[in-house]
């Protein structure tokens, strides 16, 4: 009898221990799970220097200090081209662009690349040393110094001459500099009159040669002429990528709405951080940030407002959206 008890303490004993290993391993492998599930979801994302990349610098800080809702790997030019050709090859997920491109980018695909958000609105400014100009038809006779040839800024600013009775090449000249900063080295060293430059391009031509003031606001001028939002730039997506991934749409609408926010209300902070991440410099950005228009635009106002933009610029060249202007497919629902 004894031998059966000492039998049966022998077999409750290793019952016992397979079912503390069995239990250690279901906890290791909980834990395991648990740790997978709190990984964050990574984005690839470009953005330019200047207006269109400064709004995303405390999302960029957040991320550096490990508490954005996302990873972000991060790609900076200081040109649109390099980030469209890597958004076509995948080798990025989002990309700062300006609108337009992003619509030609979409008809250029086939409809690979949609729009997420507009990021940022208005920020063109005609600058003169003249106080006389005040008013487009100021410009009569006028030759005007300018950067971005075949973007964006060429187009509305071709728009407003036109719509103010000005034909461009006869009433008005147009001279294009390869670059923003080119504009501002010409201007001071060929004695140019007006010049048109965004910020934050204006406020630094500002600090550099103070008899050149802003003479006209040409988001005013677009919306003087019956124009909705002048919707400049956008975050343009892989439509792929926001379908596989929809969460990590998700958490990057919300750090971006967190960053804007925190740009808008403290641009001396902001302005630092802008720095640190080479999109401009802190003292320029500080101080350019009120006429930056700055803004996350999402949902049923964003595709309101980009389609009266394209609209517009369809009219005036059908090109600078990529030859119509794309369909409902072109907004990313996916938020």
């Amino acid at each position: 009898m004894k031998k059966i008890l000492s039998v049966l303490a022998v077999l409750l004993c290793l019952t016992l221990i397979f079912s503390s290993c069995a239990s250690t391993g279901e906890e290791t492998t909980s834990s395991e799970e648990t740790t997978v599930s709190e990984e964050k979801l990574v984005i690839n994302i470009g953005l330019l220097k200047g207006p269109t990349g400064m709004g995303a610098a405390v999302l960029l800080d957040n991320d550096e200090k490990g508490t954005s809702k996302a990873d972000y790997n991060l790609t900076l030019a200081g040109a649109p081209d390099v980030l469209q050709t890597a958004l076509i090859n995948e080798e990025l997920d989002m990309a700062a662009l300006p609108t337009n491109v992003a619509a030609v980018l979409n008809n250029k695909t086939e409809g690979k690349v949609q729009i997420l958000a507009v990021n940022t609105l208005g920020v063109i400014y005609l600058m003169s040393n003249n106080e006389e100009i005040t008013a487009v038809s100021d410009l009569k006779g006028k030759t005007i110094l300018s950067a971005g040839k075949g973007t964006t800024t060429e187009y509305v600013l071709n728009y407003i001459l036109t719509e103010n009775g000005l034909t461009v090449g006869t009433d008005v000249n147009i001279e294009y500099a390869s670059e923003h900063a080119e504009v501002i080295t010409k201007a001071i060293a060929d004695s140019y009159e007006v010049i048109l430059l965004p910020e934050p391009f204006v406020t630094q031509m500002k600090g550099q040669d103070k008899g050149f003031k802003v003479a006209i606001d040409l988001t005013k001028e677009w919306k003087a002429l019956g124009g909705d939002e002048l919707t400049m730039g956008c975050i343009a997506v892989r439509k792929a990528f926001a379908e596989e991934n929809p969460e990590a749409v998700k958490a990057f609408i919300e750090d971006y709405t967190s960053s804007v926010n925190a740009v808008n209300a403290d641009t001396e902070a902001a302005g630092a951080i802008i720095e640190k991440f080479d999109i401009a410099k802190a003292a320029v950005a500080s101080k350019a940030i009120p006429n930056c228009n700055i803004v996350i635009m999402t949902g049923e106002e964003l595709q309101t407002n980009v389609n009266s933009y394209l609209t517009v610029l369809h009219a005036s060249n059908p090109q600078s959206v990529g030859g119509v202007v794309p369909a409902e497919g072109f907004y990313c629902t996916v938020q």
